[in-house]
């Protein structure tokens, strides 16, 4: 991940350059590799840079051979050396960066190019002889980013990957809707993604179940992921959303191992042969001049030029004996990672909270009761080396895997409520995954929200995604990767009791005295009084109608308030179950897992 900030139609640019410099460097923990701005006309566009594609030529903003067009972007492009083969002119790249095919799309299709992209994004453009800007963010938002404006130069618009660069010099904030693009000419926001399944929620799907289909667009949206020229890793929590992406990625890192090993000995040898798709005898070519040096994948969606690791890292964290961390352990040793446990205590969690709220820019329970941890953890993984790493978020969206869905009245209900929960990610698990990790400059990749994987698993019949006594939450995602799915022959992806283990909320998961502990310091730093004094709105008018309902997330809004100004609010929303009674969002407060629970404590 890196981090943008950008001011256009400022009305003194040359006055405000230091204060959007000082503004980016507010995110520099995302990008910590290298700073570069760039002004033009009165725009003016800053970037903290964390390089994992284009390491030794990809610093930004980039700018068009003739310096009149200037992009920084944060984020992958997985399709981009797809994208520069298709190209309708031949452009003149100067880098390999995967983002500066933006470039070369823009002058092609105008606002029209975040539709081709496939990957997680937020960009701004600035075209200098239009005094253009444009400015697009990924369709899911897995990559934050905001948008804001000031009552003090009204005719200015700002954008940046967090709300900290934006608070100091705008009092107007939004989040950036995923699926957008906004441009200047108009000052409007156009949507581009717009699937049935997403513009017309209460419209059914009906495509029968293909398990086969299902299970071979997520491995390539794996495989996909696995684009970097920097050492990679998986989040492995011992669920099955990221045993399976770390089962995928093994099986692709073992492949790449035996294919690189096949190209060396067939170079030293001298019998390398004609390439056919990219291909000579089914083990990836040298990449041509052009190619040389750009990492991600080719039309067959292969990859053919990444680094080869001698083993998969896989991390997990915990407190000591949590449920997630053994079953991580099982999982590591099954499918041969070199595999990483940490542990922390609560109190070290606690310590934590503070920094968490700034980094997460959020007061939402769940968020920081899950952020936590992987905060922690994505310290650890940064000192050790690695700059990207894999993660499951989306499924439980995706497939009603919370178990609140055990309660969903009907398919159609289910199905509108994945839908709002995806349409929703950008403000809770995708803002947790980016905003965690970044922290420490790691990036995470989550293939679960691929464009190709969504328009096959959100356009099922939702009635195989219905939880019944015989058919626990994510089902037909467990089935898939079942052995009696598969190819007869095929080695397993997982053992049977992990692909059929019931869903941990993360919080949960890393161990169930986390929750209990958060719950218990809170009761000490906020009274009974305090709690009365927000209901009736007499000490903190600034929260009108959004009364946190607990000490806990009393606690955390009073830490938010704290860090940023009351109208930051505005871009917060808080994660609650459907259909249950609960307003507590732990999956034990879910009836269905309280019967588990209870045997878990005896």
């Amino acid at each position: 991940m890196c981090g943008i900030f950008c001011s256009h139609h400022h009305p003194d640019v040359k006055a405000f350059r230091q204060t959007a410099i000082r503004m980016g460097k507010q995110v520099k923990h995302r990008g910590p590799d290298w700073s570069g701005n760039h002004t033009a006309n009165n725009t003016i566009l800053v970037h903290e840079r964390l390089s994992i594609v284009g390491v030794d030529t990809g610093a930004q903003p980039i700018l068009s051979e003739d310096g009149n067009i200037a992009l920084a972007v944060n984020g992958e492009i997985y399709n981009h050396k797809i994208l520069r083969k298709r190209l309708h002119e031949s452009y003149p790249f100067k880098t390999h960066s995967d983002c500066e095919v933006i470039i070369p799309l823009y002058q092609e299709y105008g606002i029209d190019a975040p539709k081709h992209l496939d990957g997680m994004f937020s960009w701004v453009l600035h075209d200098k002889k239009q005094d253009r800007l444009i400015a697009a963010r990924d369709p899911i938002g897995i990559t934050t980013f905001y948008m804001g404006r000031s009552s003090t130069t009204p005719g200015a618009v700002f954008f940046a990957s967090e709300l900290k660069c934006l608070h100091p010099v705008c009092d107007q904030i939004e989040a950036f809707p995923p699926g957008h693009v906004y441009d200047s000419k108009t000052d409007s926001l156009t949507r581009y993604f717009s699937p049935k399944w997403l513009a017309e929620p209460t419209s059914i799907p009906s495509n029968p179940l293909d398990l086969t289909l299902l299970r071979e667009t997520f491995e390539k949206s794996v495989r996909k992921r696995l684009m970097a020229e920097v050492p990679y890793g998986v989040l492995l929590s011992g669920g099955l959303d990221s045993s399976l992406v770390a089962a995928i990625a093994q099986r692709e890192t073992l492949r790449l191992q035996r294919e690189y090993a096949k190209r060396q000995a067939a170079l030293q040898s001298g019998t390398n042969t004609p390439a056919v798709n990219g291909f000579v005898n089914g083990t990836p070519a040298v990449p041509t001049e052009s190619e040389e040096g750009l990492a991600g994948i080719d039309e067959q969606y292969h990859l053919t030029d990444v680094p080869v690791l001698s083993q998969l890292n896989s991390f997990s964290i915990g407190l000591p004996d949590a449920p997630d961390g053994k079953a991580a352990l099982e999982v590591a040793r099954f499918l041969g990672t070199k595999h990483h446990t940490f542990t922390f205590t609560i109190q070290e969690g606690l310590d934590a909270l503070y920094d968490v709220i700034y980094h997460l820019e959020s007061y939402d329970v769940t968020t920081i009761r899950a952020s936590t941890p992987m905060f922690l953890l994505a310290r650890k993984i940064k000192a050790m080396g690695v700059k990207m790493v894999l993660s499951g978020e989306g499924s439980d969206e995706i497939f009603g895997g919370y178990l609140y869905f055990h309660n969903a009245p009907d398919k159609g209900a289910l199905h509108e409520e994945t839908v709002r929960r995806v349409k929703n990610l950008h403000l809770a698990d995708c803002l947790r995954a980016n905003k965690s990790t970044s922290a420490w400059g790691l990036e995470a990749r989550v293939p679960f929200l691929d464009k190709e994987f969504l328009d096959v698993s959100m356009n099922i019949d939702p009635q195989e995604k219905m939880i019944t006594k015989d058919r626990i939450e994510k089902y037909i995602l467990r089935q898939a990767f079942d052995p009696a799915s598969l190819p007869p022959g095929s080695k397993a992806y997982l053992p049977k009791n992990i692909l059929w283990r019931q869903k941990e909320q993360f919080s949960d998961g890393v161990g169930y005295g986390w929750i209990d502990g958060l719950k218990d310091e809170a009761k000490k730093v906020v009274s009974d009084e305090q709690m009365v004094e927000a209901t009736i709105r007499k000490d903190k008018p600034q929260w009108g109608d959004d009364i946190p309902d607990s000490k806990e997330a009393y606690w955390y809004r009073c830490m938010f308030d704290e860090h940023f100004p009351p109208y930051c609010a505005d871009t917060v929303m808080r994660w609650t179950p459907t259909w249950s009674k609960q307003t507590d969002p732990s999956g034990r407060a879910i009836g269905v897992h309280e019967a588990a629970y209870e045997e878990k404590k005896q």
